[in-house]
């Protein structure tokens, strides 16, 4: 069983640990408060199944919690949820969960309004933007970058400029975020990181990534990665990984990933 929080109330004040069982031993503490963490990774890794698990761990511990969707509609996360076992309604109804699903289109034409407004100066407000008013979360969950990125219509400076603050309301607010982004392949291991990748892993305190592996032998296996976390000592060591059915997502902390290998 994962530790939520070690009976210390004092150490849940500072870090968020996530609801997934083996990854607490890559962390000393745990995710510090009010980090932006991405949580990067190919199509199927197993980063939406991440975050929504989180998602309940989060609201077992009092927090509330926002999922933004920008790809699936709420019922779908919330059918995801169950198949874990993962009871989503039961926070929602204590309103410390909210699930929502948001058109990136209509953001992307917010900004370059506000934008216009303020004669293309920095100072635009993403809160009537992104985070609804009523509802003013501890955790918040993205899924994903990638969407509102590509609603931008290759306009990747109004996009750099309108996650620069994000991550500066995220942090003004003290609000922990994990943000989905996902990449066609692994940026981090020698490639050139570049535009978009580039500007949210730089303004980013953490990145997770997800991997597929592909064996010698032609097998297919799951691992996963702390890239980086400020303010939290990590085990870097990338790790073996398992999506099992009515559990969800498993780190095996022990079985980092051996012989020859293939990540996507």
């Amino acid at each position: 069983m994962v530790k939520y929080y070690y009976g210390d109330k004092d150490r849940a004040k500072k870090y968020f640990l996530p609801k997934v069982e083996g990854i607490d031993k890559l962390f000393a503490n745990g995710v510090p408060i009010g980090s932006a963490v991405v949580v990067e990774g190919g199509p199927g890794s197993g980063k939406t199944i991440f975050c929504l698990q989180n998602c309940v761990g989060a609201c077992e511990q009092g927090k509330k919690v926002l999922f933004m969707s920008f790809e699936e509609p709420e019922d779908n996360l919330r059918d995801h949820l169950k198949m874990f076992n993962f009871d989503a309604e039961k926070y929602e109804k204590k309103g410390l969960l909210r699930i929502k699903r948001f058109n990136a289109l209509d953001i992307a034409r917010s900004v370059e309004a506000l934008l216009s407004e303020a004669k293309k100066e920095l100072l635009i407000d993403v809160q009537p933007v992104l985070i609804p008013q009523d509802f003013q979360p501890d955790i918040l969950f993205i899924d994903s970058l990638t969407s509102i990125s590509s609603a931008f219509s290759g306009e990747s400076s109004r996009f750099r400029i309108y996650m620069e603050q994000l991550f500066r309301y995220l942090e003004s607010h003290n609000i922990t975020s994990f943000l989905i982004m996902e990449t066609p392949h692994p940026v981090h291991l020698g490639n050139v990181i570049a535009g978009v990748d580039q500007a949210v892993s730089f303004l980013s305190d953490g990145i997770i990534i997800m991997y597929s592996v592909i064996y010698e032998n032609g097998k297919r296996g799951r691992a996963m990665e702390i890239l980086k976390m400020r303010g939290e000592e990590i085990h870097r060591k990338i790790v073996e990984m398992d999506i099992i059915n009515g559990k969800g997502l498993v780190v095996y902390p022990n079985k980092p990933l051996k012989g020859k290998f293939q990540l996507t």
